[in-house]
C-alpha cells in the first residue's frame, strides 16, 4: 500500500531498476508512477535507495507562494514518518545529510531511478521498521 491517500490507486511494488516519475493521482497527494503505466502508483519500502538523475527539487511555501528549492542530493533513501497518525502522509525521502521531506513536496515530473531495496529482515524489529502503515485498522 502507498500514502493513505493513494489506498483507492492501482498499485504495484517497485523493483529495481524502476525509472519512477513523480505523479499527481487526484488523490490529495503525489506518489511514483512508471511511464509504462501513469495510473498506477509504484510503492516504496521503506528503505529503498533512490537516484535522481536530473536533481532534486522540493516545493516549500513561503506566505502565499510555493518556492521550489533544489536539493545539493542526489540520492535518497524512502523513509515513513507520522505512522502514528492515520491521516497525514508518510511517504518520505531523507537525505544523505539527514533531512527528511514528504514525497508530496516534489514537483510532479520528478524522476528518480531505484537503486536498491531493503534488505531482508533479520529481526522482528527490522520487519516492523520495514512495514508500511497499515490502512486497515
Amino acid at each position: 500500500m502507498c500514502d493513505y491517500s493513494l489506498q483507492n490507486v492501482s498499485s504495484r511494488p517497485a523493483r529495481i531498476g524502476d525509472r519512477l516519475t513523480t505523479r499527481d493521482f487526484g488523490t490529495g497527494t503525489r506518489g511514483f508512477a512508471a511511464p509504462e503505466s501513469a495510473d498506477v502508483a509504484v510503492c516504496l519500502l521503506p528503505g529503498t535507495e533512490l537516484a535522481f538523475p536530473g536533481g532534486i527539487t522540493v516545493a516549500q511555501r513561503n506566505f502565499l507562494v510555493w518556492k521550489r528549492n533544489p536539493v545539493k542530493h542526489r540520492t535518497a533513501i524512502f523513509r515513513q514518518v507520522n505512522k502514528e497518525a492515520l491521516n497525514a502522509h508518510h511517504d518520505a525521502l531523507e537525505f544523505p545529510d539527514g533531512q527528511i521531506v514528504l514525497l508530496t513536496t516534489l514537483p510532479m515530473g520528478q524522476q528518480a531511478t531505484v537503486l536498491q531495496l531493503p534488505a531482508t529482515p533479520r529481526t522482528a524489529a527490522d520487519a516492523r521498521a520495514q512495514q508500511r502503515v497499515d490502512y486497515a485498522g
